[in-house]
Order: structure tokens, then sequence, then C-alpha cells
């Protein structure tokens, strides 16, 4: 069976959008000599990898029909913790682990009241979302958390700044990316992230633990979100309580200009990438126009309302 000229739009569309991004920041010749560069691209790929990653978890949650706007919360907090981890004298993987958990338990917390008590996500993430940036801001005093040396610094910068090798964290949201989109489409509980999103009553009906799943899902993509926390730290080499304020709509932008549905049922990991993609070369290129911080906002803001538009659209075609 053939897929319609409309599936293929939509498969294809995130790349198109891409592709004219790029061309539009491409038309001016003084940027174009520095923007088209290897080296440029190398930090732009750079500077997606926390957005990408976070899009990674936010795609698990909005596929399940889900939403959490906590994330830039999240983000902050595990980077403080893994920050006083390494102040306090613990080692490379104790900072690790302590960042990624602690947006596994924030995640688990944001699954359980959601299921349990049957809330929206809605409120619960945007609960949560204070909560968070205030438990990081106690946690770091109301200032930022400075460390000792550490490997981890290397995370997110390469060893020889001019090579055009980009820097591990994009490998590790690469590697993320295959496993993710492995999980979603070939294992039992991606087809339950699905189902769930295409209709709950009736995965109910069909014996599908609902509870447990919906926990299982923000827990998961609490890990992802703590993993983002601990990239942002080891970038600002400091734990910043303030950090990551609004990331959440990059995020969620992200994830449904790569063509997944805020309804549920719908959404790809590559889909997710190429959208956080878009988001750091339009963040990218603005700089490169010499754009004040306020036009980057107006277009980031355009674009957001843009994604959620066309989502409507494919949701009343289909």
């Amino acid at each position: 069976m053939k897929p319609s000229p409309g599936r293929l739009l939509t498969a294809a569309g995130p790349f198109l959008g891409l592709l004219l991004v790029i061309a539009f920041f491409s038309f001016d010749s003084e940027v174009r000599s520095y923007f088209l560069t290897t080296y440029n691209f190398k930090i732009i790929l750079t500077q997606t990898v926390i957005v990408a990653i976070g899009s990674l978890g936010m795609t698990l949650i909005i596929v399940s029909g889900g939403i959490d706007l906590s994330v830039g919360s999240v983000i902050a907090l595990a980077g403080v913790v893994g920050a006083l981890v390494l102040k306090e004298g613990g080692g490379t993987f104790a900072a690790i682990a302590a960042a990624v958990l602690t947006g596994g338990v924030v995640g688990l917390v944001n699954g359980g009241l959601i299921a349990s008590l049957r809330i929206m996500p809605f409120v619960v993430t945007l609960g949560m979302l204070g909560i968070a940036r205030g438990a990081a801001k106690w946690l770091g005093a109301n200032q930022t958390v400075q460390y000792p040396d550490s490997p981890l610094n290397g995370l997110m910068t390469s060893a020889d700044p001019l090579s055009s090798m980009p820097p591990t964290g994009v490998w590790i949201a690469l590697v993320l990316a295959v496993l993710t989109a492995v999980m979603l489409r070939k294992t039992v509980f991606g087809r339950h992230i699905f189902a769930l999103g295409s209709n709950e009553a009736t995965a109910r009906l069909c014996g599908l633990p609902v509870f447990r799943l919906k926990i299982a899902i923000y827990g998961l993509a609490g890990l992802y979100f703590g993993l983002s926390g601990l990239l942002q730290m080891t970038r600002l080499r400091q734990g910043d309580p303030t950090v990551a304020v609004g990331v959440e709509l990059d995020i969620i932008a992200a994830v449904v200009i790569g063509g997944a549905s805020l309804s549920g049922g719908t959404g790809t990991v590559l889909g997710s990438l190429i959208g956080a993609l878009i988001m750091a070369v339009l963040r990218n290129g603005s700089q490169q126009m010499g754009w004040p911080t306020y036009v980057q906002e107006i277009i980031i803001g355009m674009v957001i309302i843009m994604a959620v538009a066309i989502d409507r659209f494919r949701q009343k075609r289909n």
C-alpha cells in the first residue's frame, strides 16, 4: 500500500522546514560566509543537544497524550544537584547518577500525581515548574554552585576548538535518539505509549495498565530531562538555578514541529530531532544577522503558534 501524498508531506515537512530556515539565513552573503561553515554547524549541533535530549523525553509524553511544562525547572534542578555532588567531593559517576535520577524522581512524582489524582498534566506539571525551580534555588542558596574541574566539563566542548568534530554530548544525543526510536517502534512498551495517546479509554478497556504506564512514561522522560540538566551544567561549568527558563517551550515546539500531535498518538524521534535543529538554527541565524534578543523571542513565539496551528490542521484533515 503506497503512502498518501498527505502522509508523505507530513513526514517530509520537518526536513523541508529545516532547509527553508537554512536557505533564509543564507541569502545574505556576509552572513552566508560564516553561517554555512563546518565550524558553525558544529556550534549549532552543540547548541541543539540540550533541547534534543529534552525532546526525546517530551516525545514519549506527547505521544502518550500528555504534556510536561516543568522541563526547564527540572533541567536547572538536576544541574544544581550534579554540581553540589561534585562540590562536596563526589565522583564523576556519582554526579551523573544524582543529576539523572533527580530528573527521574521528579518525573515519577509528575506521573504519579497525574495517574492517581486524574488531574490534567498541564496543571500538575505547571505546579511542578514552580516547585522544581524553587528547590533548585533553595539547594543552591539562591546562587550559582561552583565545583572543581571535572572530566564532565569535556562533554559539551571539543578537545580542539578548531576541529570540525562535534563534542561528546552530540554523540550521546544521537545514540539516545536511536535507542528511543527503537524502543518506541519495536517494543511492547512503545506500542502501549501510542495506544494510550490514541485513546486512553480504549487502552484501559483493552487491559493496558494505564496507571503504571503513565508513571513509567513520565519517569523515563524525567531521566532524559535530568541528563539535559547534567549537560547544561557541564556547558556552563556551574550549577545555575536560574538557567533554562522557557526552554520547555523550545522542547515542546521541537516535538510538534517534528510532526507530533498535542492530542497524542502521533510522533517520531527523527521528527523531534529535526524540530530541535530548526530551533537551534533559528537562534544561531538570528545571532548571525545581528538581531536583538527580543526579535529572536518574537520569532520563536511565532514558530510555536505556527507549529500548533499546523497540528490542529492535521487533526482536522485526519
